[in-house]
Order: C-alpha cells, then sequence, then structure tokens
C-alpha cells in the first residue's frame, strides 16, 4: 500500500513508519517543521527523524495537517491509507491543558483532508488513540478520562467517526498503552537506568497501579497489521478499533521486571526502591485488551536493543558524574 502518515517524529511514530516500510509498505511522512535540521534542539527527536528518512519512500517538511498544502499532497498523492498519529500534546500532563483547543487543531481542515482523500480514492483511515482516554481499554474507577488531554483524543475520535462515517470511509482507531523502548522521551524507564548507571537506586513513587506497559516494536507490529487490516475493510464503512496489551502488571512489578532484564544487559546492579503507596489519584488499573504476541527470540532483541540505546545515551553523562 501507499500510505500518508502524520506524527513520524514521535516516539511511536518513528517505530509506526519503520514497521510499516519494513512490511512492504511505501510510506510518505508529513513533518510541520520547515527542514530536518528544524529538529536539531531536540537530538532524540532529530535521531527519530533520521531513522524514519532511512525508512520511509518520502519525508514532506512544512506540512501540518489540514493546511491547504496537506489537502493538495492528499489529492494528488494517490494514498490507499491515512494514517493520523499527530496530535496536539503541548503541556499534555498539565491539569490546566486546553482539551477544546486541542480537538480544534487535532481536526483541523478535516472534512477538506477527507474530502479529498476520497476523490483520490482512498481506501480507510486509521487515527491514533490512548488508553488513558474515557472508555477505552479495561480497568477501574468506571474507566473515567484520565485528563484532559485523555478527554482531548476521545474527543478527536469522535469527530473522526462521524466525519468518516459521513464520507463512506472505514476508520479504524488504534489504542495505545504505556510504550517503552529505543528512542522514546525520558521518563519512567529513562530515569530508571540514568540512575543505575550512576550507582544510586531509584525509588517508585506510585507501585500499587496497574499499567500496560508494551515494548514499542511489538506495538509498532500490531499497528502495521492493524493497518493493513482497516484497508482491506475499504469499501465497507464503519469503525474497528484495537487495545494492544503488553506487560499487565502493577508499575512495582513492572520496575522489578524491567531491573532484572537490565541487569545483565548494563552490567551494573538494577536496584529498586518501592515506596508504599497511599495516595490514589489516578484511577488504579487501565490496561490493553489486546495481547500483542512476541515470540522469544523477539523480547529478548527488543531488551537487547532498550540496553543498547540507554548505554548510548546515558552512559557517557553517569561517567562525566563520575569524575565530577
Amino acid at each position: 500500500m501507499r500510505i500518508l502518515l502524520t506524527g513520524a517524529s514521535s516516539f511511536t511514530g518513528c517505530h509506526f513508519v519503520r514497521a510499516l516500510a519494513a512490511a512492504g509498505h511505501e510510506v510518505v511522512v508529513t513533518m510541520t517543521r520547515p527542514d530536518a535540521g528544524g529538529y536539531a534542539d531536540e537530538p532524540v527527536r532529530a535521531e527519530r527523524v533520521a531513522a524514519v528518512r532511512r525508512a520511509a519512500a518520502e519525508t514532506r517538511f512544512g506540512l501540518r495537517f489540514g493546511d491547504a498544502a496537506f489537502v493538495d499532497l492528499v489529492r494528488s498523492g494517490r494514498f490507499d491509507l491515512l494514517c493520523h498519529h499527530a496530535a496536539d500534546v503541548t503541556n499534555y500532563k498539565s491539569p490546566d491543558f486546553d482539551a477544546v483547543g486541542a480537538v480544534a487543531n487535532n481536526v483541523r481542515g478535516l472534512g477538506s483532508v477527507l474530502e479529498a482523500f476520497r476523490a483520490a480514492e482512498g481506501r480507510a483511515v486509521v487515527l491514533t488513540g490512548s488508553v488513558f482516554e474515557g472508555g477505552e481499554g479495561a480497568g477501574s474507577e468506571g474507566l473515567p478520562h484520565f485528563s484532559p488531554y485523555g478527554l482531548s483524543k476521545a474527543l478527536t475520535a469522535e469527530v473522526f467517526r462521524y466525519e468518516c462515517g459521513r464520507r463512506g470511509l472505514p476508520l479504524g482507531k488504534f489504542v495505545i498503552p504505556n510504550p517503552f523502548g529505543p528512542l522514546e522521551e525520558p521518563r519512567f524507564t529513562a530515569y530508571l537506568v540514568k540512575a543505575w548507571l550512576a550507582g544510586q537506586t531509584p525509588g517508585v513513587k506510585t507501585p500499587a497501579y496497574v499499567r500496560d506497559n508494551i515494548h514499542v516494536s511489538a506495538l509498532a507490529g500490531a499497528y502495521a497489521r492493524f493497518a493493513e487490516e482497516t484497508a482491506a475493510r475499504a469499501g465497507t464503512p464503519g469503525f474497528c478499533r484495537t487495545s494492544p496489551s503488553g506487560y499487565v502488571e502493577s508499575q512495582g512489578a513492572f520496575a522489578l521486571r524491567f531491573a532484572r532484564e537490565m541487569e545483565p544487559r548494563l552490567g551494573v546492579p538494577c536496584p529498586v526502591d518501592l515506596a508504599e503507596q497511599t495516595e490514589f489519584a489516578e484511577p488504579r488499573i487501565r490496561i490493553g485488551t489486546d495481547a500483542a504476541a512476541m515470540t522469544r527470540d523477539e523480547e529478548r532483541r527488543a531488551w537487547d536493543e532498550i540496553a543498547e540505546f540507554y548505554l548510548r545515551a546515558h552512559r557517557p553523562a553517569a561517567a562525566a558524574g563520575g569524575r565530577g
């Protein structure tokens, strides 16, 4: 297939492009900055952009979803599948995140985009969602929205579902849990590794939350398969979704799992201090529902790649700190 994908400079987007290309598809990606040099201020994102450009057939810079130039690309590109992975994530962790403004940005020009896609005989649309949206996945407390950001993702999906339905375009929603792996943002697992390489014992403040952590390689493989399945529904309007699942366990158990896998690969002790959690500001359980199976070899390679990435990213900083 010929696929147009937005959001390719993100952690998951980068891996989605690589998985789609590895499956034999021609992937064209759009990025909002004017050229590759525009990502120089974010080294990890720049590395993702470089990886995407090696994998993708074509990279179009300076294009934002819904812009006239983006619509022109959709109209002339003869794409089989439109994958909208980009989303407004500015200050997404803040309780003051502007959910309504984010939805407006996520769906800006959607009608024109879909009209151009349908006119060019596009087959189907894939939208990325989050397990932290209200009603997604499985879990506790009635599956509420985790945050204004989660609300924005849910509302975005509703607009897409309505607009695709009006035009007879199949829509597939790919719901993401907690991915981890190479080229990720410096979050939980990066914090653990950075502490270990500095000879410290990291603490886990919320070990009782049950979450769904998944290797990004497994997530990307699931995305490529779902994209193919959604495109195969061309001519059959309707909505489908998948919610991939990886390691379903408490965050404390996952931290210990991560430590067991990293210790022999990093070559340093990997202790973890699990706090006694007494506050639960978030729902206790939120997980995906569709197991993303990996073979033993695939899982081992995934752990190897994570360790290699972190050693390259954090070993120099740890060594410099030790010399100081």
